[in-house]
């Protein structure tokens, strides 16, 4: 294989690191095709002046990494695994030991145990008749649209229940406005961007390209250039800090991007899981737009999990194409779910743990600047993760690495990163996960290896 060629005449330490890194771009840019059987360890060693040993510990890696799999008595081939991006959030529990900052999700208390319950409780007494037996959506659903377009105008949204269209949660409310608005076509975002888009668009069948971005994300220089460059459909967007960096769009922003979309008639997503929970934010993109806008959130990130329940508000002109779409994917959002949702809104529940979670993280994002001062990092008002950029000679997998032998887990940088991108290293760091004493201690180690250097040949175990 001629890839070997321009492999270097010396690998940076740990060599079989390198080695992996090399054979995995090599992957990437379609230079080892799936289905290619590797060299045998011994001829690549020989070839590469190697150890076998170091060879064989970048084949286990490689396999590690999805992009390998090894076969006894056959060798060790290129998997069309490497099509599937790798969450970044910790998949399995490995441990009391462990500090988990990888994982994006509200903090969590007694109180939701306590409300659930109560809930719960009612609901064995009066639940609605059409949540147990219907069928059709239209008629299981329809008794929790007024409680949603409450909901929605505490998002800043004011739309008519014909808009609506009830999901379980963000991510079936983002297949559908990507299946009704995208059209195989092309989808803009940002360079470093929401981690599903990039497995949406390989099973989807849309492209998608990574714009260059600012302090307040997507720059209206860049959606022209590409606008003029190519046909855009859709400009997907996370504008109160849920992107990884933790950028916060400014309105003057959203207006010049609704401009620019507006003159090359492109539509736009907009995501706001996070919902209410940030007080005193912007208007949504949907409110400047409505006419072009597919706007969703959802109760998973701001008030429960475990409450797989959310909006998406679309176009007077596309909303009965998102309802035929949702039918073929999801058929209908849950009916016990969006019962619960609907009580908590009317009987104040919502109201009382959006308080307490915005009390909660605001707290958790004045303790994130009094540890990690001065180090520069980016955050947003009442923000679940923060974005800590990383300095000097460390590189994501060094740091990930030495992070994990503390027992703490954060997800890289490069887990959002579009294929080609040009970003910076950087790590999310997720605050609703541990309990506030595992938060402070596992934000005080990160701050002393953010400060420190790496080791040379650091060791993977």
């Amino acid at each position: 294989m001629t890839i070997w060629n321009s492999a270097p005449e010396k690998f940076d330490r740990p060599a079989y690191r390198s080695l992996a890194d090399f054979m995995t771009a090599a992957i990437k840019r379609e230079e080892l095709a799936t289905g290619d059987k590797l060299p045998p360890h011994r001829d690549l060693a020989h070839m590469l002046g190697l150890s076998v040993q170091t060879v064989s510990r970048a084949y286990d890696l490689l396999i590690q990494r999805g992009m390998a799999s090894g076969h006894v008595g056959r060798g060790t081939y290129v998997s069309a695994k490497r099509l599937e991006t790798q969450p970044p959030y910790i998949q399995a529990a490995q441990g009391d030991q462990l500090i988990d900052f990888s994982n994006l999700k509200p903090v969590g208390g007694q109180i939701h145990v306590d409300r659930m319950r109560a809930t719960l409780s009612a609901l064995s007494q009066d639940m609605t008749p059409s949540a147990l037996f219907s069928f059709r959506p239209a008629n299981a659903l329809r008794p929790y649209l007024a409680p949603a377009i409450s909901w929605l105008e505490t998002c800043g949204l004011s739309c008519s229940q014909e808009q609506i269209v009830m999901t379980n949660g963000s991510s079936s409310a983002m297949t559908t406005a990507l299946l009704t608005v995208a059209g195989g076509g092309l989808v803009v975002s940002d360079q470093t961007c929401h981690h599903p888009l990039l497995r949406q668009s390989q099973y989807l069948g849309f492209r998608l390209m990574g714009l260059n971005t600012d302090q307040e994300g997507i720059t209206p220089d860049g959606l022209e250039a590409a606008c003029r460059k190519t046909q855009v459909k859709a400009l997907f967007v996370l504008p109160n800090g849920l992107n990884p960096m933790a950028l916060t769009m400014g309105l003057e922003r959203r207006s010049q991007l609704v401009e620019i979309a507006r003159r090359y008639d492109i539509a736009i997503i907009e995501n706001d899981a996070w919902g209410p929970v940030q007080e005193h934010r912007l208007p949504p993109i949907a409110s400047l737009a409505p006419e072009r806008t597919a706007y969703f959130t959802s109760f998973t990130k701001c008030l429960l999990p475990g409450l797989r329940h959310g909006y998406l508000v679309m176009p007077d002109t596309q909303a009965q194409a998102a309802a035929n779409r949702h039918l073929a994917t999801d058929w209908t959002a849950t009916p016990l779910m969006a019962d619960i949702a609907a009580r908590w809104i009317e009987d104040g529940t919502a109201a009382e743990l959006l308080s307490w979670q915005q009390k909660t993280l605001d707290r958790r994002n004045q303790l994130v600047r009094e540890i990690l001062s001065p180090i520069p990092f980016n955050s947003s008002s009442n923000g679940l993760h923060i974005w800590l950029p990383l300095p000097g000679e460390w590189t994501e997998d060094a740091f990930i690495e030495t992070a994990r032998q503390k027992g703490i887990v954060v997800a890289p940088g490069s887990a959002f990163a579009l294929p080609e991108a040009q970003t910076k290293p950087g790590i999310r760091v997720c605050l609703g996960t541990a309990d506030e004493d595992h938060l402070v201690f596992g934000l005080e180690q990160l701050a002393l290896i953010w400060h420190s250097r790496p080791e040379p040949g650091f060791p993977v175990f």
